[in-house]
């Protein structure tokens, strides 16, 4: 095995370019293939940054020659030489001008066969790739990703630093006051019986730096939460974590504006006009069945019950009459693909969400085809057309039920789940959306009661403080959400400082002097100390670098990710511990039936 004694690399091996020809240059990285031609061996040597062909021919020196026909696949190699034009060029490769006359080669390390191969369109399963991560990252796609991700960072850094923001860490081991998803626990040895917590953001920290005066903090912070995970979910996340003093909700949303401008200008070159789209909560639910709606296509909601509220189908009149609604959606130009048996797909998939089953018209060229036609009137059925703009070649599918919002919901995933299958989402669109104006309360049909939709430091609408005691439906928060295709970035609010407002919250969540002084005493301590008006968000760093990249998976743009079951196959964790580490810790662990 050779060393790099005496060798120094000069360039990595996707830089070199037609200009450089003539050049002297020193180059590492691993094999990506060898190409044996009997007097001729071609070597592709590919870093972070690509791949740069080495040559070897009959002016070669037989050592270096021998040592060359030797590697393999994802052998470590070292490499100097004259760079020169090819003579067979690649168009496909920024470095597909040139190639490296080998005059030193030196193999640094040798590698066995890997487990599948170092490319991107790799047929290998994830289980596989994630065990042996560490090659998997090799892959020219991955290292693409996480490099965007880090210039992502910088240009975060640097934004929020030219605004004024400190970067403040705040710490990884806190006070468990779990306020939604569960806490990751850790145990404490000092404290036999007490536990920390890993942050799931964080909030009181950054307030508690808004009251000690910093006046604006940022920081990329690790979060945690120990919850079940999607696609777009990780139990450890980044979040772009920040805060402002002396600000209304106008001023918080004009800086992430900026900052999102700044960023896909620098990292995409994407043009991000200002201001960006808004609409309300109660908007972006009547006209998408969402509060995270993709607009990149339309197939709105639209509203049936004036129409449906007397007709012959009971269905319909029945919602109706309960309290509840019918709406609908109108799918252009999808007769062909929503044939009779997908429709059936799409009903059995509404009712595995809860709901009771989808009435649909199919506009044909033969005509009008429909599951509820027969128990309506003909002027009926016209004004429902109408009423969804549905043409020749349109299929309209309806949902009634005697709740509007399970109608509403069942809408909104009905019309992603309908847009898939028609392939009408454009994939090169990135449309950014505030939701603004959220109820302050969220009605809990287990609990009987309302309970809070966001973190009980948000503070309500001025507007809205006179229903506070009054009418809890009518209360709205001082809360937006950043959505980009139908996926949440970022939650924010302006946060509750005065407090006797703050207590009486408290008292509307159920949460008594004695269970607010113990969880969250210390906030409140120092809010007695002159507290600023406040308010901030944070944003999901890892989701911002998926939907730059338009992965499908946050998967592909983490280094070091979990599998859905919350493991990572590479290090085998979680994992047992030595029986002695718990008994430090005072810790027994129960049997499992």
């Amino acid at each position: 095995m050779d060393n790099l004694t005496g060798f120094k690399r000069s360039c990595y091996c996707g830089e070199p370019r037609i200009a450089d020809v003539g050049k002297t240059i020193s180059v590492c990285g691993w094999v990506q293939r060898r190409r044996d031609l009997g007097s001729l061996i071609f070597i592709d040597l590919r870093d972070r940054t690509g791949i740069i062909q080495l040559a070897f021919d009959e002016s070669t020196e037989s050592e270096i020659f021998d040592k060359a026909f030797s590697v393999r696949s994802e052998y470590v190699l070292a490499a100097t030489g004259k760079l020169r034009e090819r003579s067979s060029k690649n168009p496909e490769l920024p470095t597909g001008d040139v190639e490296l006359d080998v005059s030193d080669l030196r193999i640094l390390a040798q590698s066995e066969t890997p487990p599948f191969e170092i490319i991107d369109n790799c047929s290998a399963g994830e289980a596989l790739r994630l065990k042996h991560r560490y090659l998997d990252l090799r892959r020219p796609i991955l290292q693409r990703n996480i490099l965007l991700r880090h210039k992502v960072t910088k240009v975060t850094r640097d934004y929020f630093d030219e605004n004024g923001f400190i970067e403040i860490e705040t710490p990884m081991l806190i006070k468990s006051t779990p306020e939604g998803a569960r806490d990751f626990l850790v145990p404490s040895r000092i404290h036999r019986g007490s536990f920390y917590a890993l942050p799931q953001s964080p909030q009181l920290y950054k307030q508690l730096s808004m009251v000690a005066g910093f006046d604006r903090y940022m920081q990329i912070a690790r979060c945690f939460r120990d919850e079940d995970l999607r696609a777009d979910r990780q139990p450890e996340f980044t979040q772009i974590d920040l805060e402002m003093s002396f600000v209304d909700m106008e001023d918080v949303i004009s800086m992430v504006e900026g900052y999102i401008q700044r960023l896909f200008k620098e990292v995409l070159d994407v043009e991000m006009p200002l201001p960006l789209p808004r609409l309300t909560y109660a908007e972006a639910m009547s006209r998408y069945g969402s509060d995270k709606p993709d607009t990149r296509f339309g197939m709105e909601i639209f509203d049936l019950s004036d129409i449906a509220s007397g007709c012959g189908f009971g269905v319909f009149s029945s919602a109706v009459q309960g309290g509840g609604s019918v709406r609908g959606i109108c799918a252009k130009n999808s007769v062909v693909t929503l044939s009779r048996k997908e429709i059936d797909k799409l009903t059995e998939y509404i009712r595995g969400i809860g709901g009771k089953g989808i009435a649909w018209i199919r506009l044909t060229e033969d005509g009008m085809t429909s599951s509820f036609s027969k128990f309506m009137s003909e002027d009926e059925m016209k004004a429902i057309l109408e009423r969804a703009g549905a043409e020749k070649g349109d299929v309209v599918l309806i949902i009634a039920d005697t709740k509007s919002s399970a109608v509403l919901s069942q809408l909104g995933a009905l019309r992603l789940t309908t847009a898939r299958k028609l392939d009408i989402i454009p994939k090169d669109k990135f449309n950014f959306l505030w939701i603004l104006e959220f109820p302050f309360f969220d009605w809990d049909e287990e609990l009987g009661d309302y309970v809070a939709m966001h973190h009980p430091f948000t503070a309500p609408m001025d507007e809205s403080l006179q229903y506070l005691e009054t009418d809890k439906s009518k209360v709205k928060a001082k809360a937006y959400d950043l959505v980009l295709n139908g996926i949440e970035l970022s939650s924010g609010s302006i946060r509750i400082t005065d407090p006797k407002l703050q207590r009486r919250v408290f008292e509307l969540l159920g949460l008594s002097d004695e269970e607010a002084h113990k969880k969250f005493g210390y906030l409140l301590e120092a809010f007695k100390y002159g507290a600023p008006p406040h308010g901030g968000m944070g944003l999901g760093l890892d989701r911002i670098v998926m939907q730059m990249l338009s992965a499908e998976s946050l998967r592909d743009v983490i280094a070091y990710p979990k599998l859905q079951n919350a493991s990572e196959p590479m290090t085998n964790c979680p994992d047992t511990v030595d029986p002695k580490q718990l008994d430090e810790l005072g810790i027994t662990l129960t049997e499992q039936n």
